[in-house]
Parts: C-alpha cells; structure tokens; sequence
C-alpha cells in the first residue's frame, strides 16, 4: 500500500520537477499570483507553504535554505522581508486556489494560485506604478453635471450628397443678396 507516500511526477525528470516548481513559487512570490494546472498548483502550494515557514523563522541558516531551494536572491529577499512577516500571526494556509476552467488546446482543468495576503504584493505593485504616470479621466459624475448646466443643442441630420450640392448656390445667392 501507498500509504504516506507522495510523490509529484508528471512525467518530468527530478530535476526538471525541482526547476519547474522552484520557477513557479519565485514567480508565486514576485507576483502574488500565477496560472497553472491544477495538479502543478497542488504541489507548489506545498512548496511556497514550506517557503514562507522558512521565511517567518528568518534566521540566516533559514534564508540560505530558502536560496538552496528558490535558487532566485531577489524572490527570498521579498519572502523574508515583506511576505513573511504578514503571515506572522498565522499557522497555515498562505496559498490559495481558484479553479479557473479547462484549458482549451488540452482540455487540462487551469486555476489560479495565489497568496492569502494579496495586500502585501498590491501595495508593492502599487509602489511600481506609482512611478508611471497615468492619464486621469474625469468622473461621471462630474461631466453630467456639466451637460445639465449647458443647454442641449439640437442635432442636424447630415444632409446627402445631392442636397448638399443644390443647396449650395442657393447660399452664394443669398450672399449675394445680403451684400
């Protein structure tokens, strides 16, 4: 019987599998978020669940297992100091997954891993943007009550070719006339 026994496959070597799955949570903890299948969301979930354990101990010995596994210095780097350290105060469950659908070429079921504490990654993608200047609109609000303080103008049908084209000397003349 296969008792406790656990083992991630999917037809990779281990060695891909160990590059696949420390890519997807360096990914993970860059972006807060990532897409996958659901069988590869499983497994990194493990493994980003182990990450930030090892990120809320934070000792030295700690941040270089964390190197060993990540194999990315700027991913640790924002584990230790921005992502573990809002999951102080809980004993699990960092991750989540968010069914997505069926993938349409393979009809593999996709989802959505994410960090429970999306707060952290908004408030460091805001700080990103904030850099960027950004077009602003103005409100609805505020161009409604523009309209209603000006009053309606009544829209003309647009006049077809050969109107456009008999009206026109009748204009002159009347020109002619004012003069």
């Amino acid at each position: 019987m296969r008792h406790r026994v656990h083992t991630f496959k999917i037809g990779r070597t281990s060695a891909h599998r160990k590059a696949m799955l420390a890519n997807m949570v360096s990914s993970l903890i860059e972006s807060g978020t990532i897409k996958t299948t659901v069988v590869k969301a499983k497994e990194a979930r493990r493994f980003a669940d182990r990450m930030v354990t090892l990120g809320k101990k934070g000792t030295l010995h700690h941040r270089r297992l964390a190197v060993s596994y990540l194999r990315d210095k700027t991913a640790v780097k924002k584990l230790f100091d921005e992502i573990a350290p809002s999951f102080e105060g809980r004993p699990g469950g960092y991750t989540r997954i968010i069914r997505l659908g069926f993938r349409q070429g393979d009809a593999a079921e996709m989802c959505m891993l994410q960090l429970t504490n999306n707060d952290v990654v908004a408030e460091s993608k805001k700080a990103d943007t904030a850099e960027k200047p950004k077009k602003t609109a103005k409100p609805k609000a505020e161009k409604s009550e523009e309209t209603a303080a000006e009053p309606k103008k009544a829209r003309k049908a647009p006049a077809k070719k050969a109107d456009a084209k008999a009206e026109k000397p009748a204009v002159e003349a009347e020109e002619a006339k004012a003069e």
